[in-house]
């Protein structure tokens, strides 16, 4: 699978622009705030129906615009497939394969697997649970669309009982009734969740051990933990022993919504006890494994973007990267450098048909 041809209108600070692109290494060289983090951001708004760097739709949106249009073409399975994203200032956005609209962008989620590494990437190591807890959910609903729907269902019933919670409060009532209605939901949909988050994990950590491994030459141990209260006890208990503290807070404190991804080097957390080198090596790794494990369920090698990557890694590692293109490991891959020199020394070193855009 590939991505064949690219058209921009009103993206971001891309007025309008289209590309053909090669089957196997594009480039996009330019100074900074040319628009080439929003051309890779573009071809991730065409798999994942958003942008991976703000997912707000109207904010990417050309300032003097009322609209954007990301129109891409790509071969999958010997055949053209034409996927659409537009928006319009005030309206829904609107997602097309050939022509037809989703009626869900849930519905679009996987048919086009891609992987960004991006400099952004460090907020998974530094901000709270929730960015760790996205990037799970998201590697796994790219393969999985029955837990993608019980994800989105958990959400509604979590933010419907706290709706409840909060009118308990501003009218001094209590129906035992009705929120045990939203209990037993978030019961049967969460125990759904932490059980395949925790079949994902069994498989997924073998893969990021590996890559890590490669990546560092074996350097020093790293390990993901996934933290849980459903380890410890069941939802419906859990939302019992908190219901008082609940009432209080007028949200739902327990439940999966809550789980957390703890990353660690040599037994510590990296957050803390990694230098920059061994984080970056972390993160490069949590996305080549995320690429491996797409690969292994789809049968398709995803598109791979490395945003900035040699803000990441070395020339040595980023040459690496490139490498696996030739050995098919890799299949086609997007990279953003300020430096057009450096970018083409190492795509050259790979042997594969490259195209280098300057913006």
């Amino acid at each position: 699978m590939h991505l064949k041809h690219l058209s921009l209108l009103n993206y971001k600070n891309l007025e309008s622009t289209s590309f053909d692109f090669d089957p196997k290494i594009n480039c996009m060289v330019g100074h900074n705030g040319v628009g080439k983090t929003n051309v890779l951001d573009s071809i991730y708004h065409l798999a994942f129906g958003k942008s991976y760097f703000n997912p707000i739709t109207s904010q990417n949106i050309n300032h003097d615009a009322d609209f954007f249009v990301v129109d891409g073409t790509f071969e999958k399975n010997n055949q053209d497939e034409q996927i659409l994203v537009s928006a319009k200032r005030g309206q829904k956005k609107v997602i097309k394969r050939n022509q037809k609209p989703y009626e869900k962008v849930s519905e679009h989620i996987g048919f086009i697997p891609a992987v960004i590494i991006s400099p952004a990437d460090r907020d998974l190591i530094i901000e709270g649970s929730e960015t760790r807890r996205k990037f799970m959910d998201g590697v796994i609903s790219q393969s999985d669309n029955i837990y993608l729907n019980n994800l989105i269902n958990y959400s509604k019933v979590v933010s419907q009982r706290n709706s409840l919670l909060k009118y308990f409060a501003a009218n001094h009532t209590f129906d035992r009734e009705t929120l045990e209605v939203y209990n037993l939901q978030l019961n049967d949909l969460g125990t759904k969740l932490h059980k395949k988050r925790l079949e994902f994990l069994d498989e997924f950590v073998p893969i990021f051990n590996k890559r890590y491994a490669d990546i560092t030459n074996n350097q020093e141990p790293v390990s993901i933990q996934y933290k849980s209260q459903l380890s410890e006890k069941s939802l419906s208990q859990l939302l019992e022993d908190q219901l008082q503290k609940d009432m209080v807070l007028q949200y739902t404190s327990v439940g999966t919504h809550k789980d957390d991804l703890s990353f660690e080097i040599a037994g510590h957390p990296i957050k803390k006890f990694g230098s920059q080198g061994q984080q970056k090596s972390f993160l490069v790794a949590l996305k080549l494994a995320q690429f491996d494990f797409i690969k292994k369920i789809s049968g398709v090698n995803p598109i791979l973007l490395l945003d900035d990557i040699f803000d990441k890694l070395d020339e040595q590692r980023v040459a690496h990267i490139v490498a696996l293109v030739a050995t098919n490991q890799l299949g086609q891959i997007f990279i953003s450098d300020t430096h057009a020199d450096r970018t083409e020394k190492v795509v050259k070193e790979s042997n594969q048909t490259y195209k280098i855009f300057k913006l």
